[in-house]
């Protein structure tokens, strides 16, 4: 399969067993496109999750082959994999917040890591807080957040630094219907300045809040594709908004 220019992932008949088990995926196939807006569905057990990790590179594949930015993954050398993962977003299902570090710092640590200076990270950091919610929390630690809050913090933690590919497990199960939806209106966001977002749900009712999104399915491991997204690239064009209109 040739990978064509200005795609952002290619999944090539890839594979993934855990030891000596079953393949957990099979035969996955599929192309992401830059600036589109992808959700991932599926039963519980389907292997959403597993898909998720060969995305953001926590998993390697059993077999087949998958390109990202332009290269091959599977045999990059794993010092290399660390400067990768910078151009990604994850949301856990389960945060993997820094215990020791408060909200603000747990928010502000991809900024960090990145090199920005501290002077240019208070005013950000300060306004996601906001965004989620979250603004009189901003010293807490984890410990004392709620699971709701603590997703907020991961999904704040994920979008701040505009990545080029947002991965999010779950992202809106631990928080009530309006502030799903709220949080679903930060990813619009994001996706418009260009990011790829990648969203797996159970929750069939957060897709029709993104009328121009693509839906992939996953079924016992295998990928479906109801509205075509993995054969053609998608129906709106990848194409960023004005500064001022930004996050």
């Amino acid at each position: 399969m040739t990978m064509p220019e200005g795609d952002i992932v290619q999944f090539d008949n890839v594979g993934l067993r855990y030891g000596a088990g079953k393949e957990v995926l099979s035969d996955i196939s599929f192309t992401l496109y830059p600036g589109s807006f992808y959700f991932l569905t599926g039963a519980s057990g389907a292997g959403k999750t597993s898909l998720l990790k060969l995305l953001y590179l926590a998993q390697r594949p059993s077999r087949g082959a998958i390109r990202m930015f332009g290269t091959d993954v599977i045999t990059l050398p794993r010092a290399r994999l660390p400067a990768f993962r910078r151009r990604l977003g994850v949301v856990f299902q389960d945060f993997r917040l820094v215990q020791h570090l408060s909200a603000f710092d747990n928010v502000a640590l991809p900024l960090r890591v990145s090199g920005v200076r501290e002077s240019e990270i208070t005013r950000p950091v300060a306004e996601m807080l906001e965004w989620v919610g979250l603004a009189d929390r901003a010293d807490a630690r984890p410990a004392t957040l709620s699971g709701g809050e603590q997703q907020r913090v991961a999904i704040a933690r994920a979008v701040i630094a505009r990545p080029d590919m947002l991965v999010a497990d779950e992202p809106t199960g631990n928080v009530d219907p309006e502030l799903a939806l709220k949080l679903l209106r930060l990813f619009e966001a994001l996706n418009r300045l260009g990011t790829t977002v990648v969203v797996a749900t159970h929750d069939l009712h957060l897709l029709k809040n993104v009328p121009e999104s693509l839906i992939m399915r996953l079924d016992k491991g295998r990928l479906s594709d109801p509205t075509g997204a993995l054969r053609y690239p998608p129906r709106r064009p990848f194409s960023r908004i004005e500064e001022e209109e930004a996050l």
